[in-house]
Order: C-alpha cells, then sequence, then structure tokens
C-alpha cells in the first residue's frame, strides 16, 4: 500500500511560493539569476573537462584569472562577447544559443 507524504512539494511549488508565478517581476528576477548561475557552471565543467586551471583559460582568451573565477562562481556578470571569446579562444569550441517560446 503506498501512501503519500502530504508535506511533499514539487521544485516548481517551491520556487512559486518562494519567488512567485511566471511572469511576475521577482520571479523573472531569479530566472535571470539562475541562468547566469546555470552559464558559471557550464563554464567551470568545461574548463576542467579540458584540464585547464582558471589562470591558463585567462591566458587563452586575454583576460584574467580573477575574471574566470568570478564568472565561474555567479559574481560577475558576462557579456555575450566575451562568453564568445571564452568559448571560441578558450576551448576552441563553438557556442550555440537557444531560444524557446
Amino acid at each position: 500500500m503506498k501512501t503519500k507524504n502530504k508535506h511533499l512539494h514539487s521544485f516548481e511549488s517551491h520556487i512559486e511560493t518562494q519567488y512567485g508565478k511566471r511572469g511576475t517581476k521577482k520571479r523573472e528576477s531569479y530566472e535571470a539569476g539562475f541562468e547566469a548561475f546555470k552559464i558559471g557552471v557550464l563554464l567551470q565543467e568545461l574548463r576542467q573537462a579540458k584540464g585547464l586551471t582558471q589562470e591558463q583559460l585567462a591566458e587563452r582568451c586575454g583576460t584574467t584569472k580573477n575574471y574566470i573565477s568570478r564568472i565561474e562562481n555567479d559574481a560577475s556578470d558576462i557579456r555575450l562577447s566575451t562568453l564568445l571569446r571564452i568559448i571560441q579562444q578558450g576551448f576552441a569550441a563553438t557556442l550555440r544559443l537557444e531560444v524557446s517560446l
């Protein structure tokens, strides 16, 4: 016999409780911040997979170790042009963007 735990909630309902429904100002701010966080994590994972230090990546793309660290730790906004340079020069890769409606 299965019993449901009445105290369990979906992640989406938790986010709605904390930040409101999609489309509200507070929720959109949260979503934008989360996307920036994901970019930092992605760059860190790519760097580590390539066996590069932050300093080595910074040298490849003409920036500083401090800036790479700030991006990876979500302490700095990143411009699209900078992201492209890191991907192209730092990782010798191609960046693809997708828009979902």
